[in-house]
């Protein structure tokens, strides 16, 4: 009697096109991948896959009982949502996330995840928002936190919250009251986030003008780095401020009142549609419900020097 691992295995093999994608995603081994796939098409009667050089392909009667498969997986969880104790969701969920979110509330968050799902392991990787994209429209990951929403086929996105973006400098630097203008910030080098990222540009647009002093403009992967740097005077950071709030506190940065106004930054969790996705959707409520109380929208506090 066919049994739902085997229409599961056969779901995820045509949907991420390789047995070896299947067996990363349902934590096993190819070789069980290909037993399973074998002993389907042996209960069917007809051959359900066929190969080329680069992927792994329904034929007809494949593409047929893939809409079963997907009704049938797609109930499954529903069924295992609707009515199974919390233990019920288990496995591992990939999540990308950008690093805004690790400063912020994402601790929190894995917290919450434990309490709620205890059998839910998730396995976190930290990227900017372009290289996060490309892995999940790769399927390399499930879920992710970033820069969104993202608009692409089957992508679905949830706001999670905006992030202000302010000028912070150490005291050392010596930038007096009153309101800096874009000549007045352009006299010290710029720190900010990594090349490619949306952050990255709409810093570079502002200063790179031919009014303007050279650019001097410093990007770091790790905001980590360009929090030091700025602390240490070694320029003005441009990055959310919600990252550094204990910093303000203790006076080691300074938030600068300027002319210039950029717009928040807009995070999502986002995630491809599947039949299978209650437990990233579960996830994404619990990160949306969170962040909200974190921060709906981050105010900037008042400038101080």
């Amino acid at each position: 009697m066919t049994d739902f691992k085997a229409i599961e295995t056969f779901l995820w093999v045509v949907t991420l096109g390789s047995f070896r994608g299947a067996a990363q995603k349902l934590n096993t081994t190819q070789p069980a991948i290909s037993q399973r796939i074998a002993q389907l098409e042996r209960e069917v009667g007809v051959k359900l896959l066929q190969r080329d050089r680069r992927m792994v392909l329904p034929t007809p009667s494949g593409r047929q009982l893939m809409v079963y498969a997907e009704k049938l997986i797609g109930m499954r969880s529903e069924m295992l949502a609707a009515v199974g104790d919390r233990s019920a969701m288990r496995g591992v969920l990939r999540l990308g996330v950008a690093e805004t979110i690790v400063h912020t509330w994402l601790s929190q968050l894995i917290k919450s995840v434990n309490r709620a799902y205890p059998n839910l392991s998730l396995e976190i990787e930290v990227d900017i928002t372009s290289n996060l994209r490309t892995r999940l429209l790769a399927q390399e990951i499930e879920l992710g936190f970033l820069l969104g929403p993202l608009t692409a086929p089957a992508v679905r996105n949830r706001l999670l919250c905006d992030y202000s973006i302010g000028f912070l400098a150490s005291p050392s630097l010596g930038l007096g009251a009153g309101v800096l203008t874009v000549h007045d910030l352009a006299k010290f080098p710029i720190i900010t986030f990594s090349r490619k990222t949306q952050p990255y540009e709409i810093v570079r647009s502002l200063f790179n003008r031919p009014d303007l002093p050279p650019m001097r403009l410093h990007a770091s992967a790790s905001l980590a780095t360009v929090i030091h740097m700025a602390i240490e005077g070694l320029g003005i950071a441009v990055i959310p401020t919600a990252i550094v709030e204990n910093e303000m506190a203790d006076g080691r940065l300074h938030l600068l009142s300027t002319s210039l106004q950029i717009s928040p930054l807009t995070f999502t969790a986002s995630w491809l549609a599947s039949p299978d996705t209650v437990a990233i959707e579960r996830v994404a409520e619990l990160a949306g419900k969170l962040a909200q109380q974190e921060r709906v929208v981050d105010a900037p506090p008042r400038a101080r020097h």
